[in-house]
């Protein structure tokens, strides 16, 4: 079981100094993005879990998620909350090209799809019902698809939101809308475009997340996929209806990392295993005893400086409940996951998972061998930094080693998922099955040149 996760600041720092070797660079700066999984970074701070350790941050929001990523790589950052597949984007060369890892995974799931009432209304009528008259969840892209349909057909392009072309986002709303027969589009690297709309029924756009209720007010796109708490904002508003949560779409899916160049991970080696003992943590902190500490959780993220929304709204998904059509509020314990499930465990089947989808839409222009997914994600994902940290935890009497997966035995690789929207079942241990699987989707000899 977790121990007294938050212990008297002397005691740690007598029972570290005694375990743990200095760190090599104390002063700190960390960006992120206003959404509420950025939510470990906020408690390490607040609750000195970072000093704990030696360190002293600043914590700062960056405009969006490229300004984030080119600020770590040019060392205006330390490091950063960031979307899964950024550092896999950037070290395979898809836009910037950089070296970025992660020894820590920051959450599981946390995102949802919304539509506009309009789109909503016309949903609506081929949704089963539940005996109270409420929509029966989840509900499946089959019922967009002829909305989208008409669209096309009056020759309206059907646009919708997702907030970076290698986000969980993108992959999520893609995957969602090919589940339902909507093709979401290809990427086309090799010829220049790197639209994502090549195909596509339905056209994928960026907009950064706390923009996307305001460009679906303005009518510029009919639905989106982002975190929260920017889909309960738009049921606040009353401006649109979140039809789906990403734990509908894959349960217990990885969201977020925390990034740093693999330059600085280089240099800094006990900082960096400084930084993942505390947010190790504070992960545990947000999970502790049935996620009894959220509450103080959602008043930290209410701050301006972190995600500066209503507490009321951080609430709605923050405390285990999500609702989606006004008035409709249901139970979801897990729709923000930080600790549990094992869930910061830098798990290299999750980078596979990323990769596999970057090759299905095309930004990974062409066929790569299995041994190509297993070999990126060694040089991304890093469980050796996440396993030393782990261990310090343990040894300085925070965690018992029940707390984390067996690191001698551990393979990087969880067994086959199968609670997927389209019933597929994904063993990262063979990526181009995987593949070959979607009927929507690049196959093993596709190329767009």
């Amino acid at each position: 079981m977790l121990k007294h996760c938050i212990a008297s600041l002397g005691a740690l720092m007598l029972s570290t100094t005694a375990l743990a070797a200095e760190p090599e660079k104390p002063d700190l700066k960390f960006g992120f993005i206003k959404l509420t999984d950025m939510a470990p970074l906020a408690v390490a701070k607040e609750l000195f879990f970072f000093e704990d350790e030696g360190l002293f941050v600043e914590l700062e929001a960056q405009a969006n998620w490229k300004v984030l990523l080119d600020r770590v790589i040019d060392g205006q950052l330390d490091g950063a909350h960031m979307l899964a597949g950024q550092p896999l984007g950037a070290t395979i060369g898809f836009g910037t090209q950089a070296h970025v890892v992660t020894a820590f995974s920051m959450d599981l799931n946390g995102n949802g799809i919304t539509v506009s009432n309009e789109v909503w209304e016309q949903m609506k009528p081929g949704i089963p019902k539940r005996a109270d008259g409420k929509p029966v969840h989840p509900i499946k892209a089959d019922y967009l698809k002829p909305v989208v349909e008409q669209y096309n057909d009056a020759g309206k392009p059907f646009k919708m939101g997702m907030v970076f072309p290698v986000s969980t986002h993108n992959y999520e709303l893609r995957y969602w809308l090919a589940a339902g027969g909507i093709h979401p589009g290809f990427y086309a690297p090799l010829k220049g475009d790197i639209s994502g709309t090549l195909e596509a029924e339905a056209l994928l756009s960026v907009t950064p997340p706390p923009q996307m209720p305001a460009t679906l007010e303005a009518g510029t796109i009919y639905g989106y996929c982002v975190g929260e708490p920017w889909n309960q904002q738009a049921v606040f508003k009353g401006i649109g209806v979140p039809v789906i949560t990403d734990y509908e779409i894959w349960k217990n899916n990885p969201e977020k990392v925390f990034g740093v160049s693999k330059a600085w991970a280089d240099r800094y080696p006990e900082t960096h295993k400084a930084v993942v003992k505390a947010l190790i943590r504070a992960a545990a902190w947000l999970d502790e005893n049935n996620n009894a500490n959220r509450g103080k959780a959602v008043e930290m993220l209410s701050r301006p400086y972190y995600v500066g929304a209503d507490a009321e709204v951080i609430a709605n998904s923050m405390t285990g409940t999500f609702e989606y059509e006004k008035g409709d509020k249901r139970a979801v314990p897990d729709f923000n996951v930080f600790f549990r499930y094992n869930a910061t465990y830098p798990y290299y089947s999750d980078a596979i998972w990323y990769l596999t989808q970057m090759r299905r839409w095309g930004q990974i222009p062409e066929h790569k061998p299995d041994d190509w997914y297993m070999e990126t994600a060694r040089k991304v994902y890093r469980p050796d930094v996440y396993a030393a940290a782990a261990r310090e935890l343990i040894d300085e009497g925070y965690f018992e080693a029940s707390d984390f997966p067996d690191f001698d035995e551990e393979t990087g690789f969880k067994p086959p998922q199968t609670e997927f929207i389209d019933g597929i079942t994904y063993d990262g241990t063979q990526p181009n099955a995987y593949l070959s699987s979607f009927p929507i989707g690049m196959k093993q000899g596709d190329i767009y040149r």
